[in-house]
């Protein structure tokens, strides 16, 4: 049966969201500032605002489920209080118009046990900086009138996963036969996410109204070190693997009295400085979805890069 969505935003989720669906036959409205999104007969691409109410009441008319995908305009705590709250209550208000189920993709941020191995039930009370937003935005939707569901995912990576620990900053020195740097540690276990399978999951969790007012895991497949990840890449480049070099904390933790960027960065230093695991094995048992294997990921993220030159 043919259903109709709304996805806001076009990053590497939004666009990985529209993409699926429309390969499954649905119809899909992408909302973006820009007008962007993919390219396919049955994805419509509108330009617009995602915090204009009479926006997204046009939009959101008829639709079964919206993906909210947006992101802040900077990776900075003060970008995110001042833009994401205000748009997902508009995106709230709206979706609880048209009696449609609101899907949101999430961080561990959140969660305030992280030196324990983090499950679907584990505390989300963390405070301060991005970790607080976070935390606040997921009251905000427990708090709202609207359905909602919230899938967690690891670090990303995957085809359009740009700026992050396991995209350009592994794949594109690994492509050039350079050297690869980290932050933290290289050798402590990490959840990263394929962004393909934290998508499938949200595509599930719409579909399915026994897991909708809840948060869920994303498939992910076992942490892995910095330095594993760089071996996977490496492998599916068909290259061998590069020497890792790695920035310790208290290096991040220095540099950011001088940089803001590295302020933004060190504030979630303890993320690669020690053990930061989640089990999505319960997510995977009711949403039907399982993590793609490892090399088989590697692969097309490696692909992907190599097409973009």
């Amino acid at each position: 049966m043919v259903k109709n969505f709304v996805v806001t935003g076009a990053g590497p989720v939004g666009w990985t969201v529209a993409e699926q669906l429309a390969a499954d036959g649905h119809r899909v409205r992408v909302v973006t500032r820009s007008g962007s999104g993919p390219d396919h007969p049955l994805v419509e691409r509108i330009t617009g605002d995602a915090k204009d109410p009479e926006t997204l009441r046009r939009v959101f008319a008829g639709v079964d489920a919206v993906f909210h995908c947006i992101h802040g305009s900077s990776y900075t705590a003060a970008a995110w209080e001042a833009e994401l709250p205000a748009a997902e209550q508009a995106v709230l208000n709206a979706a609880h118009e048209a009696s449609a189920v609101v899907v949101f993709p999430e961080s561990l941020y959140s969660y305030s046990e992280p030196d324990r191995v983090m499950t679907e039930d584990s505390p989300r009370r963390a405070a301060g900086g991005k970790r607080g937003v976070r935390t606040r935005l997921l009251q905000a939707r427990e708090d709202s009138a609207a359905t909602t569901v919230s899938v967690v995912a690891g670090d990303f990576f995957g085809p359009r996963v740009r700026m992050a620990h396991g995209g350009e900053r592994i794949v594109v020195p690994i492509l050039a036969g350079r050297n690869v740097s980290v932050v933290g540690s290289a050798n402590q276990p990490h959840s990263f996410t394929y962004v393909p399978d934290l998508v499938a999951a949200m595509v599930a969790a719409a579909a399915n109204p026994a897991a909708w007012n809840s948060v869920w895991h994303a498939p992910t497949g076992p942490a892995l070190t910095q330095r594993e990840l760089v071996q996977a890449f490496a492998r599916a480049a068909g290259v061998p693997a590069p020497k890792v070099r790695v920035l310790p904390g208290w290096a991040l933790r220095a540099a950011a009295f001088f940089s803001a960027d590295m302020r933004e960065l060190a504030e979630l230093g303890y993320q690669f400085e020690h053990p930061f695991v989640m089990d999505s094995a319960r997510s995977e048992a009711i949403l039907g979805v399982r993590p793609t294997p490892l090399d088989a990921a590697a692969a097309a993220t490696v692909e992907w890069w190599r097409r973009q030159g």
